[in-house]
């Protein structure tokens, strides 16, 4: 019996082999899923390693404790209302039932460069009366969403930093914790210790790290 229910596994049922099926060896993608789309970082790729800019007149982009989780960094669950990420959700018409999670959106990353420091608990010193995902930016001291703040920081070509205490990126080793700050654009990190898979993600990433 056993063989019998298995010998066809692969073959799927009538569903399965209904689907619509691209042809080529090259995934198409379709630029209007809200799930999966390339990353900007292949954009103009080279083999040849870039040569590492000076980071000179930077911003602190956020000032954290201890322990600092790949969860506070890049955060897998639901995604909430009036956050960065929603907003992308909603000018594509997706509706709030539908956001669904960070971690079932992170081949996407419109939302989680989003989600990046987006979550609810994180507690950065620089807005230490509001929690969750907001900073403050330089030099107009106001307060906005780490997203937002990043965002104006891109336009003047402002490097940023993020400073932490000991065991930054701790828990478990998720790419987006090093993807989502670069794609913020944060060039170094400034921690007591860093955990040891996440300090070789953020090298591979080729954002700077200094031990206090």
């Amino acid at each position: 019996m056993f063989k019998n229910r298995y010998d066809k596994v692969f073959e799927g049922d009538d569903n399965w082999k209904d689907l619509s099926i691209p042809d080529g060896n090259i995934y198409k993608w379709d630029k209007s899923s809200t799930y999966i789309q390339p990353l900007s970082i292949f954009n103009d790729f080279k083999k040849e390693l870039p040569q590492m800019p000076e980071i000179q007149n930077a911003r602190i982009l956020a000032v954290l404790g201890d322990s600092i989780t790949t969860d506070h960094i890049s955060p897998a669950g639901n995604i909430s209302k009036d956050s960065p990420a929603s907003e992308f959700l909603e000018m594509n018409d997706i509706s709030p039932i539908d956001f669904n999670t960070y971690g079932s959106r992170r081949g996407n990353e419109n939302v989680l460069v989003r989600g990046t420091f987006a979550n609810v608990r994180l507690k950065n010193l620089l807005t230490s009366d509001k929690e969750g995902g907001y900073t403050v930016h330089f030099p107009s001291e106001e307060v906005m969403s780490i997203y937002e703040a990043s965002e104006k920081y891109k336009k003047d070509n402002t490097p940023l930093v993020i400073i932490a205490g000991d065991e930054y990126g701790s828990g478990s080793s998720r790419d987006w914790a090093a993807k989502g700050p670069y794609l913020l654009g944060v060039k170094l990190v400034i921690a007591k210790s860093f955990e040891r898979i996440h300090r070789s993600n953020l090298i591979g990433m080729g954002i700077f790290l200094l031990n206090l």
